[in-house]
Order: structure tokens, then sequence, then C-alpha cells
């Protein structure tokens, strides 16, 4: 027994190993946004269903089909032999498979997944199933249903230990090389499951046995599950599926852009299936809707004042409801499971379901829904599918008034999500001028009004009331301009004339002489501001959505449109057009390099490491001037720069600017140069604070190594 345990827990361990490891690896390949993560999410899950397929298929005929399986294992072996001597390590892809051109980024990342882990993941997969049919086959009067309790739990410890234990310590390449000597070490020990299962086999898929599993046998042996069996397997799945995600995306878009946030959702979703899989005696159906029932109500209530609630608060209710609602769909899978002749083909629907949530998540919902609308419309999606479980199982139910409380309070719970959803939608589109979802996020326009009982000082003029429109994604704002013809030229936000950006430019000696900026991040194209007959402003946007708005789409922002230097938005990844501008030969010399593309605390770390500066570097004229905008509420940045600057040998100084509360934000800036003497202007040390004492202990962050916790403030 010891054996069926350490294998199914061991591959379970390595599955939510690698799937961070490999997307962290090509993160800054392909744009480093979250469609990244959210591609690679879909290539797993996709993957995941076609092992559990496998598996199904593997067991279903009394043909021996194990031999296959140990030849699928000697492939994976083989061909991670080879990559081992091609790649720094079996499944870490070398720099040559970058992207170039144009190509579809979702076919260049589907493709070097499968060509890096795809086989080796697909037989990870299938393990689950596959060993618990075994177990079943050499312990017919136990149930294997418990082992998947198991396997969920390698894989929460396999995704909680990552961030923690395996990414701070390790570089992706030897993160890579223990991998695969691990998965080794799966390899022989799936091989001789495959093996004894061979063995065993009496010509028919499981020895003749009477389960002691007297739930599982709500199935007669032998008989199939129903399509409405099938239906109800995927259905449960694919709304937990969705409410992991809408509340995953709700708490690290809308409420704290908190690195490793994303884990407490996945831990309380795969915790839920340990629990549920462990035995009935964790799951009380009446227990657990009540639980659901209240904190539904918590859930619409935070959604509806969120301005008025902490964060933690925020957080605490929706990892509430999410346990809740997961106890729920995974309790009830528990209790529908069929007799374990049909195990494979039950994981294979539960599986299927996942996918199904994800894919309507992440690939359908940006494009249907103008805001992060999951989470409500989730929740009523919740009680719908539970109200349909509830009818079914109908015939099960103790006594009659347990049904009828039930159904009254499932109908009850389904009227008022519906009657939420409707309202928070409702009020989600009135609340804002413009907001407007794709893959990237949802942005909203904003117009911010103040009045002031005592005229204001602003810019020479008495000013009692004012009008600005404001660009926000999530929880963070990309720049906000005046409303006013006579204000909307002010430079605003993180970018007045006392920030590192505005002194960088100001007290440039190309100042007026045809000056080249870079700036990567449009936001509203604030700097655009600075420029002169002559100069070139040269702005790198990810977000399509951004461009059109900073560009005047509508009519909100003009800073592009009013800029007197010539204005050039170049949409894609930063780095990556940076990057074939130099395999171009394109040489920008620009005179200023702002990089602003960190105020959020989600940052795109392949954009402040020793790759990315060695782009900027090349970029920059060797009397230019590189501005890192480095204001962030929980990460503190100064060290990952500071280390930067010693390795490249740049002089730096740091400028915090208090703002005027009006019209510019508290900031902090990091100015970096080849010139000592650039820095050295008057008006920029005057508003440099003195760092002549401090030391960085921050390893040098490059794409193969970088770690969050070390500068969480």
């Amino acid at each position: 027994m010891a054996y069926f345990a350490i294998c199914i827990f061991l591959s379970a361990f390595l599955l939510f190993q690698v799937e961070p490891m490999i997307a962290k690896l090509i993160l800054p390949w392909f744009g480093g946004s979250s469609a990244v993560w959210s591609t690679v999410v879909l290539f797993f899950q996709v993957l995941l269903t076609g092992g559990y397929a496998y598996a199904d298929w593997l067991l279903r005929k009394t043909r021996r089909r194990e031999i296959f399986h140990l030849v699928l294992l000697g492939v994976s072996l083989v061909l991670m032999v080879v990559l081992g001597f091609v790649w720094k390590s079996p499944i870490t892809p070398s720099a040559n498979w970058k992207p170039l051109g144009s190509d579809s980024p979702i076919w260049g990342i589907f493709r070097l997944l499968f060509i890096s882990v795809g086989l080796p993941y697909f037989l990870l997969s299938s393990n689950s199933p596959l060993i618990q049919a075994w177990f079943d086959r050499t312990y017919p009067e136990k149930t294997a249903y418990r082992l998947y309790a198991l396997s969920n739990l390698g894989s929460l410890l396999g995704l909680v230990t990552y961030p923690v234990l395996v990414e701070p310590y390790l570089t992706l390449s030897w993160q890579g090389r223990i991998w695969s000597i691990v998965y080794v070490l799966y390899a022989g020990l799936a091989a001789y499951g495959a093996v004894k299962a061979l063995r065993v086999r009496t010509g028919g898929l499981y020895p003749i046995a009477v389960a002691s599993d007297s739930a599982a046998a709500s199935l007669p042996e032998g008989s199939r599950p129903g399509v409405k069996q099938y239906i109800l397997w995927v259905a449960l799945a694919a709304t937990a599926s969705i409410l992991l995600l809408a509340v995953t995306s709700e708490i690290t878009q809308e409420v704290a852009v908190i690195p490793f946030l994303w884990v407490l959702p996945m831990t309380i979703y795969l915790l839920t299936f340990v629990l549920a899989f462990s035995g009935e005696r964790w799951y009380s159906r009446q227990i657990y809707l009540l639980l659901f029932f209240a904190s539904s109500l918590l859930a619409g209530w935070a959604l509806a004042n969120s301005d008025n609630l902490s964060v933690f608060a925020q957080i605490g209710i929706y990892g509430l409801v999410l346990f809740s609602a997961c106890m729920v769909c995974h309790g009830e899978l528990y209790r529908m499971r069929p007799h374990p002749v049909h195990l494979t083909s039950f994981y294979l629907m539960v599986s299927v379901g996942g996918a199904m949530g994800g894919a309507l998540i992440n690939f359908v919902a940006p494009y249907i829904f103008r805001g992060f609308w999951e989470l409500p419309l989730g929740l009523a999606l919740c009680w719908l599918v539970f109200l349909v479980v509830t009818l079914n199982s109908k015939s099960t139910m103790p006594k009659r008034w347990v049904f009828i409380a039930n159904e009254v309070l499932l109908l009850s719970a389904l009227v008022i999500a519906s009657v939420r959803s409707y309202q928070l939608i409702r009020s989600d589109l009135g609340n804002d001028l413009l907001i407007q979802r794709n893959f990237y996020g949802v942005l909203r326009v904003r117009e911010k009004d103040f009045y002031a009982v005592i005229p204001i000082p602003l810019e020479g003029r008495n000013i009692t009331a004012y009008h600005r429109f404001a660009l926000i994604h999530g929880v963070t704002i990309h720049g906000y301009q005046f409303h006013d013809d006579t204000l909307r030229d002010l430079p605003t936000s993180y970018y007045g004339k006392n920030s590192g950006a505005g002194l960088a430019i100001l007290n440039d000696p190309n100042r007026g002489k045809g000056m080249r900026v870079g700036v990567l991040g449009l936001g509203v194209g604030t700097l655009a501001q600075y420029g002169q007959p002559g100069d070139v402003y040269r702005f790198y946007e990810i977000n399509p959505a951004v461009i059109r708005l900073a560009e005047g789409e509508n009519g909100y922002f003009s800073f592009l449109a009013d800029s007197r230097a010539k204005v050039e938005v170049i949409p894609g990844d930063a780095r990556l057009s940076m990057e074939q501008e130099l395999a171009a030969g394109r040489l920008q010399n620009y005179d200023v390099l702002a990089v602003d593309v960190f105020s959020s605390d989600s940052i795109p770390v392949h954009l402040l490491d020793e790759e990315a500066f060695q782009v900027y570097l090349q970029q920059l004229s060797p009397q230019g001037i590189l501005a890192i905008h480095i204001s962030n509420r929980r990460l503190d940045l100064v060290p990952v720069v500071w280390t930067l600057a010693n390795h490249f040998g740049l002089a730096r100084v740091l400028i915090n600017d208090p703002g005027n509360g009006v019209i510019t934000y508290p900031s902090s800036w990091i100015l970096l140069a080849n010139e000592p003497a650039l820095l050295a202007n008057p008006v920029i040390a005057s508003r440099a604070e003195s760092m002549d004492n401090y030391v960085s202990h921050v390893r040098l962050w490059t794409d193969d190594y970088n770690n969050l916790f070390q500068i969480l403030k």
C-alpha cells in the first residue's frame, strides 16, 4: 500500500511544481503579461484532461495496454536525456526558442510547452486514475477514492512550497534539473505499477470482488453511468473551477495586487478536494449549504461595499465563500462517485469540467463581459447547479422535510444571487464613464470632481473646483488629466516637474536640442507633455486598449495629441520590441529612458533584471539617463535596482517626490547613468536623497532567478 501512496503523491507534487516553474521561464519571452499565465494554465488543463482520457482508454479494454504505457515512459526519459544535452536542463528551453516576429503568442506558447514538458506532464496527469484503478485491483475490499485526496494533498504541497522553498533559493536551471531527477524516480515507480498490473490481470478489468465502499456502489457493478450522471459530474467540476478563477481574479485584480496572493484560492480549492475525498465524515450537505448561503450574502455585500472594507476583510470573505462552495461541489462529487469499475470515466468528466470552467473564464469572459463579473454570476450559477443536484438526489434524502427545506433554501438563494448580480453589474456600468475589458484586465475611466471651501493656488490660479479623468486598471491608477482646457497641459500624478522622470527630462543637456525619450508603459501618455519641437517620444505599451484611450478615443485624454514632440507608440511587450529593434540594427540612442511598469504590485520581473538592463543600456545614449519608477505599496524595489546598478557600474540617485496632493502624487524614482556628472546637476542633486551608506543584500536578478519574498515591505 505504501507504493500506491508514494507514487500518487509524487506525481501530483511534480505536476504542481512544473507549472509555475515553466511559466516563470517563458514569461519574459512572450510579453510578461497575465495573458501568458492564462495561456499556460489552459495548456495544462487541456493536457490534464488528455491524461485522464488516456488513463480511461488504457484500462477500458482487456488487452495488455500497460505495455504501451511502459513504452511511453521510456520515450519520455530518452527525450529528457536528449534535451538535457541541448538545454540547461531537460525541461528548460534555451534562449534560441525565444519567439521572433509577429507569430501568434498562444500557439508559440503551446508549441514550446508541448516540446519541453508535454509528454512528462501528460504521463503525470494520467497517474492518479491509473494508480487508483491498479489499487482497486490489488485491494478490491478497500476504497481507492481516498487516494484522490492524497493526490490533491501532493498537489497542494507542490503549489505552496514552490514560491516559498524552491523559487527563492534555486535558479530555473537547477529547478529543472532537480525536477527531472525526481521525475526519473516517478517513472520507475510508474513502470513498476504497470508491470504489476499486467501480472494481476485476470481477463477482465477488475477481479471479481465486492467493494466495501458502500456509497460508491450506488451504481451496480458493471452498469454504465447515464448521460445525466456525466452531465452532473461535469457541471459540479466546472462550477468549482469557475468560482476558483473568479475569486482569484477578484482578489488579485480588484482588491489587492499582492505577490503570490493567487496561491490562496488554489490552496483552498485543493484543500476542499482533500477533505471531500477523505471520507463522508468531512462533508455535510446541510452544514455547507448553510455556510455557503451565509458567505454568499457576505460576498454580495462586500462586492457592493468594497471601498469601505479593508483588504483583509475582503480576502477573508471571498476565501470563505470559495471554501464553502467548493466543499459542496466536491462533496457532492464524492457522493455521486460511481463503482470503481467506472473510476477513470468519473475522473475524466471531472477534468473536462475543470477545463471547461478554465476556458470560460480565461478565453470567453474577457470578450463578453466588460468588467470582472464572474464572481457574482458564478455565485448564481453555483446555486442553480446545487438546486439541480438536490432535485436529482431527492430519492436519497433521509426525510421529505429535509428535501423541502433544502429546496426552499436553494430557490431563495438562487433568486437573491441573481438579483444581486444584476444590481452589481448595473452599478458597475453606472459608476464609470467607460469600462473595457480584454486579455490584460479591466480598464475604467472615471471622472473625479474636487470642490474646495478655500481656494487652492494652482499654477498661479486660485482654484475652487476642478474635474479630471483618471485611467484605472484594477486598483492601479495609470494617470489622469484635468478636464479644464487651462489645466489639461499639466503633468500629473507620478510625473510632475519634481518627480524623477520630470527632473531627468527638464535637466537633460540636450533639452531643446531634439531629445529622444523612450518610455516603457504608456498610461495616459503624461510624459509626452514635456515634449518640445524636434523631440521624439517613443512609448512601448502591451495593452491595445490603453493605446486607444491614450491616443484620444472618446476624448478623455489628449497628452499624446497635444504634445509638441513627435510621438511614436510601439504596441507589444517593451523588452521584446526593443530586442527586435536591436536585432534589426535600429539603435534608439535615448537621452532619457523611463521604465514605468512597476507601480502595480504584480510587477513584470522580466523588465527588472540583468538581461533587461542590457537591452536598456544598449538603447540608451552613452550620455543618457535611465529613470526607473519604483513607487510601490508592497515591494521595496530599491535593493533590486541598486544591485543592478552595481553590476553594470552605473551612478545612481534616489528621488522621492512627496507631491502636492492636487496635481501630483507621491512618487519614487531611481535615476541611473553611465556619466556621474549627469546626476550631479544642481537641480537633480538638490532633490536626491542621501544613500551614501546604503548596501543592497539582494542577489542579482536574471531571467533565471528572482525572489519577490526578499523585497516584500
